[in-house]
């Protein structure tokens, strides 16, 4: 094998293995966004102190090596430089981009959550968990798009 070949093959495994983890990061994210005990005030806050730290140490680290990682194989593979499907997938992973540094801020902006939960403001904090977790369903669906995309690879000019 040469050079570029041990290149392509190394961007689409490091690819794939951060495509997981930020799936899974999401997944947590989600799960915890559902289930986080709203009534017992400590407990919820605990939760987002670990939405937190997943977002942080997890999601955005393996989303920038999912993208990274792609761009490098796009430009490795001059298959995929005359793919539309390949520039489809280039151009949701800026929108997935996007919605992760949304789901990261809203993680690291933890004082609004907070004082909404310690306020007792079960409003303001439902319209928050809610605008949260839409944008987490986004972010899945964009995921879910890129993959078929991957699989299918559709012949687009």
């Amino acid at each position: 094998m040469n050079h570029r070949a041990w290149l392509r093959l190394g961007a689409k495994t490091v690819h794939d293995v951060a495509s997981i983890a930020y799936g899974g990061a999401l997944a947590a994210c989600l799960v915890i966004n559902h289930t986080a005990d709203l009534a017992a005030t400590s407990d919820f806050l605990a939760a987002r102190l670990i939405y937190a730290a997943i977002a942080k140490y997890v999601l955005v680290p393996s989303m920038a090596v999912v993208v990274l990682s792609g761009l490098l194989a796009l430009a490795a593979t001059r298959a995929y430089s005359e793919a539309g499907w390949a520039w489809l997938k280039a151009l949701t992973g800026i929108s997935v981009f996007a919605a992760t540094l949304m789901i990261a801020g809203s993680a690291g902006n933890q004082g609004e959550v907070a004082q909404a939960a310690a306020a007792g403001d079960m409003q303001m904090l439902q319209t928050l968990l809610r605008s949260e977790r839409n944008t987490l369903w986004l972010l899945i669906v964009l995921c879910v798009v890129n993959v078929v995309l991957a699989v299918w690879r559709p012949k687009l000019t």
